[in-house]
């Protein structure tokens, strides 16, 4: 094996324990790597894992529509051999956004188009998407920046499944496999014949997905439970939708060992406290994941973090109500904002205090302090500049994608807001 591969790459990161950094450990170039024979990788956002059989080339996701293009041409570059068959893991636009470019190239080749194969809920999601299209332009735009519609061209599943199916193609089988974790229309696979499991998103290479502030209910127990699946099986290898390959039933039951542990303990330790009944507030600055395991180089929370997971457990469990009376039929945030700002002399005296409090390193009060004076004068462009200020120290201060997504457009919206109007000094 090359010491360049993604399989001795990830094998060294493992078993050293050192972090190289986000790009080493989630290449998105769309070359094409073969991890073993007839099985390989398309390393785009996210992969497109191909595994040629008796029956034609089985894909397993298709990434992003932008890159379905180059996928289909990284695949064909590798295996010319028709697409038979496409599994998506679920229905997150990464996955199967790629799929029109390979149903069209199948149809320019002359090629039955491939069968799409995927758990019954991805339909459901893809008519969600519809309903809620203005919605996630906004949230994608906050979390990645991206500009754009959000996506709409959708390739329906042509076989679909419950709890589990398995796949004869051409004298391989390939099992299908539903469990809730960052969706509720996950699927995972395992192929007896290579002792192989292509997990999808059930594992990132990074924290698990399974907090999320902007989008759907996740499902951390029974994600950690389809972790311990997949342990129990002995892979010796394990394909997921984004990161690395790991290889070795080892070294993969340790680290999905690990990922379990950490989603585990956020939902007993969370439950534990809303069970003697603890608020909301109570429990998000109590529950913690243990350090040993957010220093891990494969479980740092650089795309979601374990804040996130236990605001999506309480609402799992517990409904939207913190445990705030205050908070059941609030006030509207302007009504306080003006309230706090009057109180302390001023919303200009409110946003002076945000930057002390921000100088003296916390961070988490003086945003909110800040919002409250933007929100009690929304027009006045100084209030602003501080706003901009605080939220791009933040920004800075933060490691999840999410969380600097959020704070970093917040920070933008001020900035614009505090630039003086065309044809203005």
């Amino acid at each position: 094996m090359s010491t360049d591969s993604m399989l001795a790459l990830s094998s060294s990161i493992i078993d050293g324990g050192e972090f190289p950094g986000q790009k080493r450990v989630n290449p998105v170039d769309g070359a094409f790597e073969e991890v073993a024979d007839g099985l390989g990788v398309v390393r785009s956002f996210s992969h497109v894992w191909a595994m040629a059989t008796a029956e034609g080339l089985a894909l397993f996701d298709t990434s992003l529509d932008a890159m379905g293009s180059m996928a289909v041409e990284s695949v064909k570059g590798w295996n010319g051999d028709a697409v038979s068959t496409i599994v998506y893991t679920h229905g997150h636009i990464d996955h199967v956004g790629g799929a029109g470019a390979f149903v069209a190239d199948a149809v320019a080749r002359g090629n039955p188009a491939p069968k799409v194969v995927a758990h019954e809920n991805v339909a459901t999601r893809f008519d969600r998407y519809d309903l809620t299209n203005g919605y996630n332009t906004a949230i994608n735009r906050r979390q990645f920046g991206w500009e754009g519609e959000f996506f709409s061209d959708w390739v329906r599943p042509d076989l679909t499944f419950a709890e589990s199916h398995t796949l004869d193609l051409g004298g391989t089988s390939v099992e299908l496999n539903h469990d809730r974790g960052e969706t509720d229309d996950h699927c995972w696979v395992w192929v007896p014949e290579r002792k192989a499991i292509f997990a999808g998103d059930l594992f990132i290479w990074f924290f698990p997905n399974a907090g999320n502030p902007q989008k759907v209910q996740r499902f951390a127990a029974d994600w950690a439970g389809a972790l311990r699946k997949m342990i129990a099986l002995g892979p010796e290898l394990f394909l997921p939708a984004h990161g690395l390959p790991i290889e070795g039933a080892d070294r993969i039951a340790i680290v999905l060992d690990n990922a379990a542990t950490a989603l585990e303990g956020l939902v007993s330790d969370t439950l534990e406290m809303m069970n003697a009944g603890a608020r909301l507030d109570d429990i998000i600055h109590s529950v913690r994941v243990p350090d040993h395991l957010l220093e891990l180089p494969y479980l740092r929370p650089y795309y979601d973090e374990p804040e996130f997971v236990v605001r999506n457990l309480w609402r799992l469990y517990g409904g939207w109500y913190s445990g705030n009376p205050a908070e059941l039929k609030p006030p509207s945030d302007a009504s306080v904002a003006t309230e706090i700002a009057t109180l302390a002399g001023g919303a200009m005296s409110l946003a002076k205090r945000a930057v002390a409090v921000a100088d003296s390193g916390d961070l988490r009060l003086a945003c909110q302090l800040v919002e409250w004076a933007s929100q009690a004068d929304p027009t006045n462009g100084a209030i602003h500049e501080v706003r901009a200020e605080v939220y791009q120290r933040r920004r800075a201060d933060e490691f999840s994608l999410m969380s600097k997504g959020i704070f970093g457009t917040a920070a933008a919206d001020s900035t614009a807001a505090s630039a003086p109007a065309e044809g203005t000094d």
